[in-house]
């Protein structure tokens, strides 16, 4: 069986080949598409408006298991971070996005409020009450992204803004 060897000519007439090639195929191209009378009525009948776009943020419902973990991901990542003797938790989630990325990647609006459980015990924070010492209640209005990869069990806080 022979195979076949092309000879790429080099310099200047080299480019002047190849340009000429290019303009071949677009002028092919553009015949093609004209003669196919362009895209096709159903095409141009889709509701570009539609509500679902890949890749981009959708609003969803603040009690979504998903938006749930990543709010407790948050409040724990905000207990690794702060010198507090108490540890702090989700008081109210006021508003939950979610972008399709390589996994999920959840943009949470949430308030943490400080517990009456220690950091040096390291209880579940669902065992901890809210503080409800005046003195001791402090409440943080914080802005958060988490990105889960679930088929690696991967969570990964990548924005904490608190005030």
């Amino acid at each position: 069986m022979r195979t076949a060897r092309y000879r790429v000519p080099l310099g200047p007439a080299s480019h002047t080949a190849t340009m000429q090639l290019a303009w071949t195929l677009l002028a092919c191209c553009c015949l093609v598409l004209s003669a196919a009378g362009g895209p096709s009525k159903d095409f141009c009948l889709q509701n570009i408006n539609s509500s679902v776009k890949p890749g981009f943020p959708k609003t969803i419902k603040t009690n979504n298991p998903g938006v749930l973990k990543a709010a407790r991901h948050t409040a724990e990542r905000f207990n690794n971070c702060t010198n507090d003797i108490f540890l702090f938790k989700e008081s109210h989630i006021n508003r939950a996005l979610v972008q399709i990325v390589k996994g999920l990647k959840y943009m949470l609006d949430l308030d943490i409020g400080r517990t009456t459980c220690k950091k040096t015990r390291h209880p579940s924070l669902d065992k901890c009450d809210f503080q409800t010492n005046r003195t001791l209640t402090q409440t943080f209005s914080c802005y958060s992204e988490v990105w889960v990869v679930p088929w690696l069990h991967k969570v990964t806080v990548l924005v904490l803004l608190c005030h």
